[in-house]
Formats: C-alpha cells, sequence, structure tokens
C-alpha cells in the first residue's frame, strides 16, 4: 500500500523478518550492554494489520528471529502505522508517533510517499530482502564498516510496571540523535475485519514504546511503563544513533529485559 504525503496511502509489496528469545525478567535485575566495534545493521519494517501485502514481509521478519543472528549484528523493528485503521481494522499496535517516524524518515530521504509495507536499513529505503542471498550479502556489508558511535545501554525492572531505561553515547555531533525502543516478540492477531479479514496473523519486534529524540551526549534516564498485558519474558529494548539530517542509523544496541 503507497501513499503521497500528507494525504492517506494507496498500497505496497511483500516480507520477511526475524526474532530474538529472551527470557523472563526479575524485579531488580540489571543488565548493561555496550554496542560492538563494528557497525550494527538495524531494519525498520513499516506494517499494518489492515494492509494486505503486509504479512508476507511480517513473516519475513518473523523469519530472521528463527535464523539466530545477534543482535551484534543485527536488530529489527517493526512499526505498525495507523493510517490504514479506516479502512475496516484498527490496528492494536498501532500508533500515530510510528507513522509519523516513517513520514519524517521519508522525508530526510529526499521522497515524499509512504507505503506499506516498507523496510529500511540503517534509515534508507530498503528492497533487499526479497532475496535472502541478497540479505545476506548487504548484511555482510553493513557489518564490515567499523562503528562511529559507541552506544552504552543499562536496562533495569525494578517494579512489575516499569523499567528504567539509561543510553549513552559517545557522539557529539549537533546532527545526532539518539532514540529508545521498547519491542515485543510473539504476538498474535485474529483479524475479523477489513483487508485481512479472517486472517491469523503473527507478529515479532513490534515496537511498544518510541522515545526521543535525545542528545547522544546526555544520558538518556526514562521509566518505561509497562502494560499488564505484555508479556515481558518476550520484550526487549533498543538504543540508536541517527543523523538527523538524512536519517542514516550509524549505530545500535538492544538489550533483553534482564532475568
Amino acid at each position: 500500500m503507497r501513499i503521497a504525503m500528507p494525504k492517506p496511502l494507496i498500497k505496497a509489496a511483500g516480507f520477511i523478518l526475524m526474532t530474538t528469545t529472551i527470557a523472563a525478567p526479575a524485579l531488580s535485575a540489571e543488565c548493561s550492554t555496550k554496542s560492538p566495534a563494528q557497525r550494527v545493521a538495524v531494519l525498520e519494517l513499516y506494517t499494518s494489520e489492515g494492509c494486505s501485502s503486509c504479512p508476507p514481509a511480517d513473516r519475513w521478519l518473523s523469519s530472521i528471529a528463527t535464523a539466530k543472528i545477534s543482535s551484534d549484528k543485527l536488530i529489527a523493528l517493526a512499526f505498525h502505522v495507523d493510517y490504514w485503521d479506516y479502512i475496516g481494522w484498527k490496528d492494536r499496535f498501532a500508533k500515530p508517533e510510528y507513522s509519523g517516524r516513517q513520514r519524517e524518515q521519508v522525508v530526510v530521504s529526499g521522497k515524499d510517499t509512504v507505503f506499506t509495507p516498507q523496510v529500511m536499513l540503517n534509515g534508507k529505503n530498503y528492497r533487499g530482502w526479497r532475496n535472502d542471498a541478497i540479505f545476506l550479502q548487504d548484511l555482510t556489508q553493513v557489518n564490515s564498516h567499523a562503528a562511529s558511535v559507541n552506544i552504552e545501554l543499562n536496562v533495569k525492572q525494578a517494579a512489575k510496571d516499569s523499567v528504567a531505561v539509561s543510553a549513552l553515547a559517545n557522539s557529539t555531533s549537533k546532527d545526532t540523535e539518539l532514540y529508545l525502543a521498547l519491542y515485543e516478540n510473539d504476538l498474535n492477531s485474529a483479524v475479523r475485519a477489513g483487508e485481512n479479514r479472517g486472517e491469523q496473523l503473527h507478529h515479532d519486534y513490534v515496537v511498544r514504546q518510541w522515545l526521543g529524540p535525545f542528545n547522544p551526549s546526555t544520558p538518556a534516564n526514562q521509566t518505561i511503563n509497562l502494560n499488564p498485558d505484555w508479556k515481558t519474558g518476550d520484550m526487549g529494548v533498543v538504543a540508536l544513533v541517527q543523523n538527523r539530517s538524512n536519517g542514516e542509523i550509524l549505530q545500535a544496541v538492544a538489550s533483553k529485559l534482564c532475568s
């Protein structure tokens, strides 16, 4: 499904991505993680349960999970957009800010159309996901570069209903900004209306909270409230640094909610 901004969209192609296994958290547990020396590939999938061409992309993303690729090499995030909610099915994972994130990334890349499903690799539109060999080649290419930014991420669950997150990067450039994402794996929906009526949809790397931008060189300390319906054992946190001028993601790091 495809759209010329700022109007609502039309339609687009198919997809596939991955998932990470996360241990159940214990109260007061804390994890400290640093980004690797090499550049991490960051995949963003923009999708919707109201889009009939999106399920193949969702399955692709989930397949990455089973591929067991280390988060030191690849981090995936699925942003469910809300601009298709009007055509018959309201996506329960969608938020306006996720649609806003997609529009910002599209505009900064010099384009004027948003569509679903859309995959971005380190902030750039990416079509190589359709071919496994090309995708693995492109992943290796990203990882072959030394990271220009280092990130330290601390995650602590001190209460049942919240998690404390702190992230800091060594970038002092005015053109860089830091974002935090809380995601959840292994989610399922029985769609009862709209283009995917009657379908059972499975999702991984679903963004539940998106926070930022923050100054990378100042600690971003955030307490994120957890919905009682969320499965903390299937959740994780991502910190990423991107260039605000061109949308390029320079580095990222991921952490589980600690056990």
